[in-house]
């Protein structure tokens, strides 16, 4: 489904991706690992058409999105939860999970749609008149989850979902994924927490200084004595 071939990028003259390649396959749940600074972030923007490609390419679907603007790149059915989740918060959750079904085919479905969001997150439901900013961060992101599903898309691109979250929390939100994933929707979930990321995933690679270092299944990523040394202490 997506396939990304030796794509380069960076911000000004800083190169960050060297040469990135990686594919994603339909219904399929991917894990970016890497730590702080790995360019995990700026692989995101870069599907996403928030910052220009130097070169490479981005396939969805034969399509290539190098060079869509970002606001039309949702249109070819990716959804992107930055990290930070971005809910409005002065706007009430009805109104957030809305925003996310802006586009004329999401906007058709939005009421089915809306009702299955409501079945993955009860409490949203319940607090569906409630200003977003008052939510907790658990709560929030599962908004920003949510929100994202209204667009209806073929891939959910996750960035750091279990950043500033208590770990009960965290078991909550990857969980969710987990569901998500079994209704055919194509995941990429980038994250420094690579026991959640892996677990919730079949394959993972393993971005360091801009460049993919490791890839494999995720049971032979977590059995990697490289691996378990660099990101788990062990």
């Amino acid at each position: 489904m997506l396939q990304i071939n030796e794509l380069v990028t960076g911000y000004g003259d800083m190169k960050v991706l060297h040469g990135i390649s990686l594919q994603i396959n339909d219904g399929e749940t991917v894990a970016l690992v890497g730590s702080n600074g790995a360019g995990k972030t700026t692989l995101l923007r870069a599907i996403s058409g928030l910052i220009p490609i130097w070169s490479g390419s981005i396939i969805l679907d034969n399509k290539n999105l190098v060079g869509i603007p970002a606001h039309a790149v949702p249109s070819y059915g990716i959804a992107h939860i930055p990290q930070g989740r971005g809910v409005l918060g002065t706007l009430s959750v009805f109104d957030n999970l809305m925003l996310g079904a802006y586009i004329p085919a999401a906007k058709a479905q939005r009421k089915e749609t809306l009702e299955e969001v409501f079945r993955l997150f009860p409490i949203l439901k319940e607090r569906q008149n409630q200003l977003a900013g008052t939510l907790s961060g658990g709560q929030q992101q599962m908004l920003a989850i949510g929100r994202a599903l209204m667009l209806h898309p073929k891939i959910l691109i996750l960035d750091e979902p279990s950043l500033g979250l208590a770990p009960i929390v965290v078991e909550s939100v990857f969980k969710i994924i987990t569901d998500i994933s079994k209704q055919g929707v194509s995941i990429l979930v980038i994250e420094q927490n690579l026991i959640e990321a892996l677990g919730v995933s079949s394959r993972g690679y393993v971005l360091e200084t801009g460049k993919i270092v490791m890839e494999g299944s995720s049971k032979e990523l977590l059995a990697n004595k490289r691996i378990r040394e660099a990101y788990l202490g062990i």
